[in-house]
C-alpha cells in the first residue's frame, strides 16, 4: 500500500487542509462540553438568564464554525481521494497493457478486472476516510482525556484506562482482520472468474443444458465467499459493542465517582456532566475509529494486491537504444516498397516454455523466410503453430534460441517498433463497437478512405461494408451484428491497412467459404512489393500455393518444403491433405 502513496503527491495542499480541517472541527466540539458545564453551574445554579443566553450563542458560533470545517475537510478529502483513484486507476490500465501475454496468461484477467474495479474503489474511499478521520478521532479522544485531566485527575483516571484497553483491542482485531480480508479479495477473483465466463459462454452452456450445473457451481463458489466474507465481518463487527460495553461500564464508573466527588464537595453538578459528555464523545469517536479501521483493512489489503500487479515486470524489455521505425513516409500504393533485407526472418534452434516448470510447447525450430515469402504454417491441434507466430511480434519470448527480423533479435527491438511493422489476424475475430472506419483505423489512425476501401477490397468484404451503409456503418459489440466469416475478413482488412512488412494470419480464413477463401489468398499474393505473409491453417488448401510449408507435429518440425515436396516425403502433411479431401 505504500508505493500507492506517490499519487497523493499532486494534492499535497488536500491531504493537509483535509485533517487540519477536522482538527479544527474537534477542536471547537472539546469546547462544548465546557459551555454545557458554564451553563449548569452558572446559569442554572445561579440563576443568571442572560450568562445562558451568552452561553448559547457562543454554542451556536461554535456548531456553525465547526460544520464549516467539517464541510471544507470533506471536500478537501474527496478531492484527494478522487484524484489517488484516477491516477492510480490509469497507470494500473496502463502497465496492464504493457504486460506480455505470458505475464497476462500467469495472473488471469479476472484477477486483472477485480483490481482494476473493486479493488481501486475500496483504496479511495479507505483513502478519503483516512484523511477525515484519522485524525479527528485520535484528537477528540487525546483531547477528551486531557480535558478530564483539567476537571479532576482521579476521575480522569478511568478515561485513561478505557483507552488502553481499547487500543489494544483494536491493535488484535487488526492484525487478524486483514489477511481475512485478502481472502476476501482473493475469493472475489474467483467469482469474477465465473461469472465472465458464464456470460461470454452463455450460448455453450444452453446448447448442452447445463445451466444447473453452472449454477451450483456458481453457488458453492458463492457460498465460499460468504462464508470468508462472514468470518472477516464478525470479525470486525465486534469491535462496536465491545466499545459500547467498555465505555458504558467506563460512563457507569465515571458517574458514581463523579456523584460521590459532588456529594463531598470535589466537583461540581457541571463538571460530572462534562465529564459525561467527554466519555460520550469518546464512545462516538471510537466507533468512527472501529469503522475507519475496517475500512483501512480493506483499503490495504486491496492496496497491497494492486501493488503486487505493479510488481509483474513485463516479458518485453526493449532495448533503449532500438531506433524507431519511421512509419510515416509511405508512398500513394496501398503498400510502400520495402528495403532490401526488410521481411527476413530466421527462427534459430528455437524452444518455448510457457512456465518454467512446464513442458516445452516448441523444441528446435529452426528455418528462415525471405523477403515477400509467403510461408504456410500447417498441423494438428496442439502442435505449436500459434506459437511459432507469436513469437515475431514477442507476444511470448523463446526459452532459448532466437527469432530475427532483418538479421536482428526481436528482443532488440522497440516492441513498438517491431509491432507496427506487423499486420496480425489473430484466431478469434475481435471487433468494436462503433463505425467500421473505426474499426479499421485500428490498423492505421491516419488511413485515408480511399486506403480503407482498398483494404476492403484485398480483404474481400466490399459487399459487407456496402451491405452496413458503408464505412461508417456501425458494428455492434464484439461484431455482434456480423457473422463469422464477415468478422474475420474485417479483421483481415484492419491488418491490411497498416500496410504491414510482415502480415500473420493465424488460422484467420476458418470460417470462410473455400471460394472466397481463394480470393483473398489471390488478392494478397498479387500485392506489388507486398508483405511477408504467415498462413496458420489446418487446411492443405490455404497453405497449398505458399513458397515454403511447415509442418508441425507436437511442437517440432516434421517436414518443411512446397505442397508437391510434402505429400511426397512428410507422412503428417499426407494425412492431413487427405483427410482435407475426404
Amino acid at each position: 500500500m505504500k508505493k500507492l502513496l506517490k499519487y497523493l503527491r499532486a494534492y499535497r495542499k488536500e491531504c493537509i487542509l483535509a485533517p487540519l480541517f477536522k482538527m479544527l472541527e474537534a477542536v471547537f466540539e472539546l469546547f462544548v462540553p465546557l459551555v454545557v458545564a458554564s451553563i449548569i453551574d452558572k446559569g442554572i445554579g445561579g440563576g443568571d438568564r442572560t450568562h445562558i443566553i451568552k452561553c448559547c450563542a457562543v454554542m451556536i458560533t461554535l456548531g456553525v464554525v465547526g460544520l464549516i470545517s467539517a464541510v471544507s475537510a470533506q471536500y478537501m478529502a474527496a478531492r484527494a481521494a478522487v484524484g489517488f483513484a484516477t491516477g492510480l486507476r490509469h497507470d494500473l490500465f496502463s502497465h496492464i497493457m504493457s504486460l506480455s501475454y505470458k505475464n497476462i496468461d500467469d495472473t488471469g484477467t479476472s484477477t486483472m478486472i477485480t483490481r482494476m474495479t473493486s479493488d481501486v474503489n475500496q483504496t479511495q474511499t479507505g483513502v478519503n476516510m483516512f484523511l477525515r478521520l484519522f485524525l479527528r478521532s485520535p484528537f477528540i479522544v487525546f483531547g477528551a482525556m486531557i480535558m478530564a485531566f483539567t476537571i479532576n485527575v482521579q476521575a480522569a483516571l478511568v478515561f485513561l484506562m478505557v483507552i488502553a484497553v481499547l487500543f489494544a483491542i483494536v491493535g488484535g482485531i487488526m492484525y487478524f482482520n486483514i489477511p481475512m480480508l485478502k481472502k476476501v479479495q482473493k475469493k472475489l477473483d474467483e467469482i469474477m472468474l465465473l461469472t465472465r465466463e458464464n456470460l461470454i459462454g452463455a450460448r455453450v452452456i444452453r446448447a448442452f443444458t447445463l445451466e444447473d450445473r453452472e449454477i451450483k457451481g456458481y453457488t458453492a463458489s458463492n457460498d465460499e465467499l460468504l462464508l470468508e466474507q462472514r468470518r472477516a465481518g464478525h470479525l470486525s463487527a465486534s469491535l462496536n459493542p465491545m466499545t459500547y460495553i467498555l465505555i458504558n461500564l467506563a460512563i457507569v464508573i465515571l458517574i458514581y465517582v463523579g456523584a460521590l466527588k459532588v456529594d463531598s464537595g470535589v466537583l461540581t453538578k457541571g463538571q460530572v456532566v462534562a465529564l459525561y459528555n467527554y466519555m460520550s464523545q469518546i464512545l462516538v469517536e471510537l466507533i468512527k475509529l472501529a469503522n475507519l479501521i475496517v475500512l483501512l483493512n480493506k483499503a490495504i489489503a486491496c492496496g497491497d494486491r494492486i501493488a503486487d500487479v505493479f510488481e509483474i515486470k513485463a516479458g518485453e524489455p526493449c532495448d533503449p537504444g532500438a531506433v524507431a521505425h519511421d512509419h510515416d513516409n509511405v508512398n500513394a500504393d496501398i503498400f510502400h516498397d520495402l528495403p532490401d533485407t526488410s521481411g527476413y526472418i530466421r527462427f534459430s534452434h528455437v524452444y518455448l516454455k510457457y512456465n518454467e516448470t512446464g513442458d516445452e510447447a516448441l523444441s528446435d525450430i529452426d528455418f528462415t523466410v525471405n523477403k515477400g515469402e509467403t510461408v504456410g504454417i500447417i498441423g494438428g491441434t496442439g502442435s505449436g503453430k500459434s506459437s511459432v507466430i507469436n513469437l515475431i511480434p514477442r507476444f511470448y519470448d523463446v526459452s532459448t534460441g532466437n527469432v530475427t527480423v532483418d538479421g536482428r533479435d526481436v528482443r532488440a527491438y522497440d516492441v513498438k517498433e517491431l509491432r507496427n511493422r506487423i499486420g496480425i489476424v489473430p484466431q478469434k475475430a475481435v471487433l468494436f463497437k462503433g463505425t467500421i472506419a473505426e474499426n479499421l483505423r485500428w490498423g492505421n489512425e491516419g488511413a485515408t478512405d480511399e486506403e480503407l476501401n482498398e483494404a476492403v477490397r484485398l480483404a474481400v468484404c466490399s459487399e459487407v461494408v456496402e451491405g452496413k451503409g458503408g464505412l461508417e456503418g456501425m458494428i455492434e459489440q464484439n461484431g455482434r451484428n456480423l457473422s463469422g466469416g464477415q468478422r474475420q475478413r474485417l479483421t483481415i482488412a484492419r491488418a491490411l491497412v497498416r500496410k504491414p512488412e510482415i502480415l500473420i494470419l493465424d488460422d484467420s480464413a476458418s470460417a470462410l467459404d473455400y471460394a472466397t477463401d481463394l480470393k483473398l489468398r489471390q488478392n494478397i499474393a498479387g500485392i506489388k512489393e507486398g508483405p511477408t505473409v504467415f498462413i496458420v491453417s489446418q487446411r492443405t488448401s490455404a497453405v497449398q500455393n505458399a513458397d515454403k510449408i511447415v509442418v508441425l507435429e507436437d511442437g517440432c518440425i516434421e517436414g518443411m518444403g512446397t505442397h508437391e515436396e510434402l505429400l511426397e516425403t512428410c507422412a503428417v502433411y499426407k494425412e492431413i491433405y487427405d483427410s482435407n479431401i475426404a
